[in-house]
C-alpha cells in the first residue's frame, strides 16, 4: 500500500469545474480578445526567429481558437500529464492555460522534453496584476458584508516567479516579458459575463459551493464603480489584464554559451570606470 502524506498539498484547481466552464463558453458568443492579443504577440516573436518550424505543438484549453491560429500544429490539452512525445517537436507553445496548472514547472518541463535540440518553447498566460480591481472589490465587499473571505479570483504568478521556472525546466536562453491591457466595462456584472464567456469563471477548488449572496455582489459592484472608474468615462469601470510571455530553447551546442567565470580580459571596475569618462 502506498504511504499517504500526513500533510497533502491542497489542490488549487477543480479540473471538473474548469472543464465545465470551458465547455459552457463554447456555447456562447466567443470573447477571445486576450487570446488574439497573445496570438499576435507570439506571431511577432516567431517572426523574429530566422527559422521555419515544421513540427509545432500547442498546449491549450482553447483548442478551436489556437487550431485556427496555427493550422497544422498538434493541439494538446493542458491536462496534468501532457500528451506530448519526447523530442517530437521543434516548437511548443503553451497558450493561455499555464495559470490554471497545479504544477507550472511540470507543465514547462514536459513541454521542454517534447522539444528537439535547439527547439523553441513559448508560453503566454495571464499574470499577477490581472483582474486586480475585481479582486479588490470582491474582497472588500465580502469582508464588509459577511465578515470573512472566500477564494473568488485565481491567484496568478508574477513575472519574476514565472521567469525563474524556465531554467528549472531545463530550458536555455530564458526570457520573460509582459504587456498590460486595460478594458472598459459598463459594470462588474458585464466583466463577469465576459469572464464566463472566456471560460475563466471561478474554478478554484476552495471556492464556495453555493451562490454568492446578492448583497455581496451589489456591494462589490458599488465599490468597483467607486474605486476603479474609467477616467475617460466615469460611468464605466476598468479591468486590468496582464499577459506574461516566456521564451526558452532546448539546449544545443550551437547556442551562445556564457563565458567561464574568471575568463574576462578587462576587470569589471575598469570597464565601469571607462563608461564614466567624458
Amino acid at each position: 500500500m502506498m504511504p499517504v502524506s500526513p500533510n497533502p498539498v491542497p489542490s488549487l484547481t477543480d479540473r471538473g469545474a474548469l472543464d465545465r466552464n470551458r465547455a459552457r463558453a463554447l456555447r456562447q458568443e466567443p470573447v477571445d480578445f486576450l487570446h488574439r492579443i497573445a496570438a499576435d504577440e507570439i506571431q511577432d516573436r516567431l517572426a523574429e526567429v530566422n527559422r521555419r518550424f515544421t513540427a509545432p505543438a500547442v498546449v491549450t484549453g482553447h483548442a478551436d481558437f489556437w487550431r485556427a491560429v496555427l493550422p497544422g500544429a498538434r493541439i494538446v490539452a493542458d491536462t496534468p500529464v501532457l500528451d506530448l512525445v519526447p523530442g517530437a517537436h521543434d516548437l511548443v507553445i503553451h497558450a493561455m492555460a499555464l495559470h490554471w496548472a497545479e504544477d507550472p514547472v511540470g507543465q514547462i518541463a514536459q513541454s521542454a522534453r517534447a522539444l528537439r535540440p535547439d527547439g523553441l518553447f513559448i508560453a503566454a498566460c495571464p499574470g499577477g496584476r490581472s483582474l486586480q480591481e475585481l479582486r479588490d472589490s470582491l474582497t472588500r465587499a465580502e469582508a464588509e458584508v459577511l465578515g470573512g473571505l472566500s477564494p473568488r479570483v485565481l491567484p496568478m504568478a508574477e513575472i519574476r516567479d514565472l521567469g525563474g521556472l524556465l531554467p528549472r525546466a531545463g530550458l536555455a536562453l530564458p526570457v520573460a516579458d509582459q504587456i498590460t491591457q486595460s478594458a472598459s466595462y459598463r459594470s462588474l456584472f458585464h466583466l463577469a459575463r465576459d469572464l464566463r464567456a472566456m471560460g475563466e469563471g471561478n474554478a478554484l477548488a476552495g471556492r464556495l459551493r453555493r451562490p454568492t449572496r446578492r448583497d455581496v455582489l451589489l456591494r462589490a459592484a458599488a465599490l468597483y464603480a467607486e474605486n476603479h472608474a474609467d477616467p475617460q468615462d466615469p460611468t464605466r469601470v476598468l479591468a486590468t489584464f496582464e499577459l506574461i510571455f516566456l521564451t526558452g530553447w532546448a539546449p544545443d551546442p550551437s547556442q551562445q554559451q556564457p563565458l567561464r567565470p574568471g575568463s574576462a580580459k578587462v576587470p569589471l571596475a575598469e570597464a565601469l570606470a571607462s563608461t564614466r569618462k567624458p
